[in-house]
């Protein structure tokens, strides 16, 4: 799969043109690269790079990526509505990283689930949080809407009209998730929410979601990696609220166990680029998404 990525990678075209790109056929489904005007970058506030520490990230090499990867799986079946997963990379990664190192089109696939899964460039290799367009209002939904357009355009999908949505992501991709939540249009559509050891902050905009929309909401945590304290403020808001919800101390709940309960925090001794591999399948499986048809 690593091989044909990279291919992927270079033929990407542009979303907006409605040109054809090239599909490639990969184990579980087909994928392609295009570009959106409606990508978390460019962005204005990375113009001029951006900083951390003794580090600065460059605007060309970090933050002028507007690619968006969208994979298929072979046994999609195009319905009145397009049901999507999101996901959002970390800090110090990319899509090609993402995907190779978690094998998330794999654990995709896996799921069985009849959905299309989408992942947009991020801070690209940079350790920065910031979600670009998609921390502005409606943007999300204008990144739907391409998507979806450029898909029918495709032949792939017979309709524009979204479905059910999960947005899911690693580490610093809190950030643009909770913008997401709190501005970014469609919410209705937002059903579940998988943070893998993500939870740094935000937690107004989570527990709103949480308490307005009724939304699945898994968080994955490790001792080490910074969001325990968040997380656990979270279940003592969410006791306060009285909203009912389940928490684990185990590295590997089952699947009965991941379905018994909307809302899950799990604590793990894992690492914190442990917390992705199998989780993100075993979550996609315990969905509300509907399986593909055999």
């Amino acid at each position: 799969m690593r091989t044909i990525l990279i291919c992927v990678l270079i033929i990407s075209a542009s979303i907006s043109s409605c040109k054809s790109v090239e599909w490639q056929d990969i184990s579980g489904g087909q994928l392609t690269i295009v570009q959106s005007k409606h990508s978390p970058f460019p962005h204005p506030e990375r113009f001029e790079g951006h900083r951390y520490g003794d580090s600065l990230y460059s605007f060309e090499e970090h933050y002028n990526d507007s690619s968006v990867a969208i994979f298929i799986p072979e046994n999609y079946s195009k319905s009145e509505t397009v049901d999507l997963v999101f996901y959002f990379h970390g800090w110090d990664n990319n899509i090609q990283k993402s995907i190779e190192k978690f094998k998330l089109l794999d654990q995709f696939s896996g799921s069985d689930k009849n959905a299309i899964f989408i992942f947009p460039e991020g801070p690209k290799n940079s350790k920065d949080s910031f979600g670009g367009r998609l921390e502005e209002k409606d943007v999300f939904k204008a990144l739907v809407t391409d998507v979806l357009t450029f898909l029918e355009a495709e032949k792939k999908v017979n309709t524009t009209t979204p479905g059910k949505i999960i947005l899911s992501g690693h580490s610093g991709a809190y950030r643009v998730i909770s913008y997401i939540l709190n501005r970014g249009g469609l919410v209705e559509n937002i059903t579940e929410v998988y943070l893998f050891d993500a939870l740094y902050a935000q937690i107004e905009n989570y527990l709103h979601w949480i308490e307005t929309y009724n939304g699945r909401f898994v968080n994955l945590v490790t001792p080490d990696g910074g969001t325990l304290e968040e997380s656990v403020e979270l279940l003592s808001d969410l006791e306060d609220w009285g909203i009912p919800f389940q928490q684990f101390e185990k590295n590997d709940p089952s699947l009965d166990e991941l379905s018994r309960k909307k809302i899950i925090t799990v604590f793990t001794s894992l690492g914190h680029s442990e917390v992705i591999n199998p989780y993100f399948e075993q979550l996609l499986t315990t969905s509300g998404l509907i399986s593909n048809p055999q």
